[in-house]
């Protein structure tokens, strides 16, 4: 990987952080090229679009209609323009942009459509997948929505993400995943009754493949064979995991999961010190104290918002869009690509020690100090409300 720039001192303790440079490798017959800055999330995802020659399918959690928005959509439109077969599908809720953004796109011979409208009987089943892939054979995945939050630096209130783009025979497994989630859009905007049992159905009997380059999803009400029921196994033998993650809310199960790795080995979490949701950080916090009297380290990463989902065990890693959270492991529709490599987890914990210079550390004095009544009964109530989603949720919180 990379070096970052030499960090300057703040006076904190914490240094000054900018995005760290693209890096990429070759692992497991694969080629991974990962964007943890911003700036380059966005020109990559412009390239890709303007490269397609053929077909583009896009999903989307959140879409945007500003600047980077409008850049994302005109490059779609541009290319349904030339011939390329373009499908965008976005999921209802975080479509900030409206529908009547994406009329060009049709007008040019692209298709549109939503997933699970706002309101109905299955208003709390999002979609929270991100990808796009490009004749078939590049996939850009992570945990970037469709807005300048995503792809501006730090210093303009940037948040801090990471993306990565794939090219390798797991490719066609997101071709197999995008026709299903296109089947299941199809049907729940036609009105067909029986559309929740489907899609579980689609999450449950999913086969991401048994290699080392696997993608693994998630869905409603989905224990075995869902992207966390693989993690669990991983963490059941693990002597290491080192976690970058916006949301964290996991149950007390999974919570005991990594209380022992760290008792058996080491763990280092790194948690958002600020957020674009107040609860976010209040729900993580609730939680912090058994997890400290275990060994765990965590840190509060302090430059700019936590987007980032990234997870490092032993030697395999997994990135995508599931954050440790409740509603990423029992809700909503996510995936994860896990990798089984060492260099690759090598490289991804060296991105995790910068963000980790640039953190405030978790003790147990901090938290003996931060931890007042008042304060456990806001996390308390961030922590009940996260299973909504989290724009719900900071209505309540602030």
């Amino acid at each position: 990987m990379a070096a970052a720039s030499s960090p300057d001192s703040v006076p904190d303790g914490t240094v000054s952080y900018r995005d760290p440079p693209t890096f990429a490798i070759e692992a497991q017959g694969h080629s991974f090229t990962f964007f943890p800055g911003g700036a380059d999330r966005l020109v990559a995802l412009l390239d890709l679009i303007g490269g397609a020659r053929q077909r583009l399918e896009v999903f989307y959690y959140l879409f945007d209609s500003d600047g980077s928005g409008t850049a994302v959509r005109d490059a779609l439109v541009a290319a349904a323009a030339r011939g390329v077969h373009v499908h965008l599908i976005v999921d209802d809720f975080g479509n900030d942009a409206g529908r009547a953004f994406f009329e060009p796109l049709t007008a040019a011979g692209g298709s549109f459509a939503v997933f699970s409208p706002w309101f109905g009987r299955r208003y709390f089943i999002r979609n929270h997948q991100k990808f796009v892939i490009a004749d078939g054979q590049r996939v850009m995945t992570g945990g970037a929505n469709v807005s300048d939050h995503y792809f501006n630096p730090p210093e303009k209130n940037g948040w801090c993400d990471l993306s990565v783009i794939i090219e390798g025979p797991v490719v066609q497994q997101f071709n197999r995943w995008f026709g299903l989630l296109d089947g299941w859009v199809e049907g729940e905007a036609a009105g067909r009754t029986v559309q929740l049992r489907r899609l579980r159905d689609i999450v449950r009997t999913w086969d991401g493949g048994d290699g080392p380059v696997r993608l693994l999803v998630g869905g409603p009400l989905v224990r075995q064979g869902h992207w966390a029921w693989v993690f669990r196994q991983d963490l059941a033998k693990a002597r290491r995991l080192d976690t970058v993650s916006a949301y964290f809310s996991p149950p007390r199960s999974l919570r005991r999961q990594v209380a022992q790795v760290a008792r058996r080995g080491s763990v280092r979490m790194i948690m958002p010190g600020k957020s674009d949701i107040a609860a976010a950080i209040d729900m993580a916090r609730l939680l912090y104290r058994r997890l400290l009297g275990a060994g765990v380290r965590i840190f509060e990463f302090q430059p700019c918002k936590l987007h980032m989902k990234l997870l490092v065990v032993d030697d395999t890693s997994y990135v995508g869009s599931a954050n440790l959270d409740k509603r990423s492991l029992r809700i909503n529709v996510e995936l994860m690509l896990r990798i089984e490599d060492a260099s690759l987890a090598a490289q991804l914990r060296d991105l995790i020690d910068q963000m980790q210079a640039a953190s405030v550390p978790v003790t147990r004095e901090w938290y003996a100090r931060e931890a007042t009544l008042l304060a456990r009964m806001r996390w308390r109530m961030a922590y009940w409300m996260s299973l909504a989603d989290y724009r719900v949720s900071q209505l309540g919180t602030g």
